[in-house]
């Protein structure tokens, strides 16, 4: 018997929720509608339409002014961090696709933030290794390939400033962490998701958003 009193989310109901959040501005929904359009076999690479304004509001929260994303694709919730951002606030995004993230550069530049937003197109684990190791990031939000998460996750945590907040996407994985027997993706997923649970450093939690968002606070 399942406790709680979750609410199943119907298409009727997602809708109503999306009506109720933050709308999109003009170019965020433009960039949502071409890349469903324009890449739709990959297009659930993106985050979720809702985490945009939660990802902006999470910013606000936190008073973020250095952002790192691990993970940009089409540059959605890039383009939502760094609109939250104050005018000295910015935001480092590490992908390794030139395709994918020119659209970014567009909707970037037509937004008005492209000043905002530095990316690094490389693995992400160099350009992380790459960062001053002392605590100076405020928020990061890590929604890229699942086999490298704990790697991200141990260069990202000594980097972060106390009260400073990492937020992974993807950590229910369509239901499939629940799986012992979960290969690939699906197993490291449920892998990170322990280490994270074990973290000393993190107080943390998991929140049934969108796949999966857990959100970790530094000590």
């Amino acid at each position: 018997m399942t406790k709680g009193n979750s609410t199943k989310i119907t298409d009727e109901l997602y809708r109503y929720m999306l009506d109720h959040n933050p709308p999109l501005d003009p170019v965020a929904a433009k960039l949502v509608e071409r890349t469903y359009a324009e890449f739709p076999d990959v297009a659930g690479m993106q985050s979720a339409e809702e985490q945009g304004p939660l990802l902006a509001f999470l910013v606000r929260l936190t008073g973020a002014r250095h952002v790192v994303e691990i993970g940009t694709f089409t540059g959605f919730s890039t383009l939502a961090m760094a609109q939250a951002l104050p005018d000295d606030g910015a935001v480092i995004a590490c992908d390794v696709s030139e395709e994918w993230t020119a659209y970014g550069r567009e909707s970037w530049a037509e937004a008005g933030v492209a000043d905002r937003i530095d990316l690094r197109i490389a693995p992400a684990l160099e350009t992380l290794r790459a960062m001053p190791q002392e605590p100076h990031i405020d928020l990061a939000y890590v929604d890229a390939d699942k086999e490298s998460q704990i790697a991200y996750w141990e260069e990202l945590v000594p980097r972060m400033r106390t009260g400073g907040l990492v937020v992974t996407d993807n950590t229910l994985f369509h239901g499939r962490v629940v799986d012992e027997a979960a290969t690939g993706a699906a197993a490291a997923v449920r892998a990170f998701n322990d280490h994270v649970a074990a973290d000393p450093r993190m107080e943390s939690v998991l929140l049934a958003i969108s796949d999966g968002l857990t959100l970790s606070r530094k000590r």
